[in-house]
């Protein structure tokens, strides 16, 4: 095997580590509230989630065409440009996790992606799609969060004066049978964004080895990544599921129900038009929107603070973080 297969196996092999990590870094995504509310055990919960991610990531190749082909110029990218992209992803993703921060997997592999291919050749910004990364990824990262408070919060107000007339062990026995439904819509819909992400880089990489005239997704891509997200999820995600599940707000099922259902319709609408969106901002200001339905002391702000600051701060970090390792790479190996 010469260098460029070694490098190239390399990187396909980081690739699904980096998205065996997304699983089970955001399966809370798709179980936190349906864990939360005791509707589902937890070992249940992640077995069901990780088999609907696997369907999820076979339906469609939308984001991870954004992903691989629509934000940065594919003629400056390397395969160490690849490397250095899941690496700092990878670090950042781990990092997160143990602190047990939800944050986004999209907005790690994406700033990566930026920070490497900005450091990969003296064209610096103009080897990123500035016009596709605004309309992609800057912009449905401000309205995403605004939309999963505000159809979270009209959803579950619709609920509440749908079901005020019932009793409230007949609500949760309801909403416990429905949210089974709503975390496995959920479930689907992360596979379907999220997976993409990891073939999206892969494909990128197959690029650089054997150029194609059409952006295409090989069918083994989308099966090795479908499986590493599965089995990933299946690994829980323990530590992001206590923040979202019980730190930021106490649930009950049918807030878990409309928490699972308004995340899951922004995540299924985003991925048809190609935009990686950011799973966890929308899981996350959803359940927002549905606990200030309630009262607007029901969520725990301080909380909800250190997750924004997480937010803000993973594509700046993230893109310094893959420069620092391109920039290194291109003074230690190629000087």
């Amino acid at each position: 095997m010469d260098d460029v297969m070694l490098l190239l196996a390399v990187v396909v092999a980081l690739t699904l580590v980096f998205d065996f990590i997304n699983g089970f870094h955001d399966s809370a995504n798709a179980i936190a509230t349906v864990v939360s509310t005791r509707v589902l055990s937890p070992l249940v919960a992640v077995v069901y989630a990780g088999i609907l991610n696997f369907i999820g990531a076979l339906l469609g190749t939308e984001v991870a065409a954004t992903i691989g082909s629509g934000l940065v110029d594919t003629a400056t990218v390397t395969l160490h440009t690849i490397l250095c992209t899941v690496v700092a992803a990878i670090i950042w993703n781990l990092i997160t996790w143990y602190k047990g921060l939800p944050t986004s997997s999209s907005h790690a592999i994406i700033g990566s992606l930026l920070g490497a291919a900005y450091f990969s050749s003296t064209s610096g910004h103009d080897n990123i799609h500035l016009d596709k990364l605004l309309v992609k990824v800057i912009y449905p990262m401000f309205t995403s969060p605004v939309l999963g408070v505000v159809l979270g919060f009209v959803l579950m107000g619709t609920l509440v004066w749908l079901i005020y007339r019932l009793s409230p062990a007949r609500v949760n026995r309801l909403f416990g049978r429905l949210q089974i439904v709503s975390a496995g819509f959920m479930a689907i819909t992360h596979g379907l964004n999220d997976a993409q992400k990891s073939m999206g880089i892969i494909a990128l990489a197959l690029l650089t080895v054997a150029p194609q005239e059409a952006f295409v997704v090989p069918l083994w891509v989308k099966i090795a990544c479908a499986l590493a997200m599965g089995a990933g999820t299946m690994m829980g995600g323990w530590r992001i599921i206590h923040t979202l599940g019980s730190k930021m707000i106490k649930l009950q099922p049918a807030q878990g129900f409309a928490a699972e259902t308004t995340a899951a319709l922004i995540i299924g609408g985003a991925s048809h038009f190609g935009i990686p969106v950011s799973t966890t901002q929308v899981i996350t200001t959803s359940i927002m929107g549905v606990g200030a339905q309630k009262r607007l002391s029901a969520v725990r702000w301080g909380i909800v603070g250190n997750i924004i600051w997480a937010w803000v701060l993973t594509i700046p970090t993230t893109f310094l973080l893959a420069g620092g390792l391109t920039f290194l790479y291109r003074t230690l190996w190629l000087s």
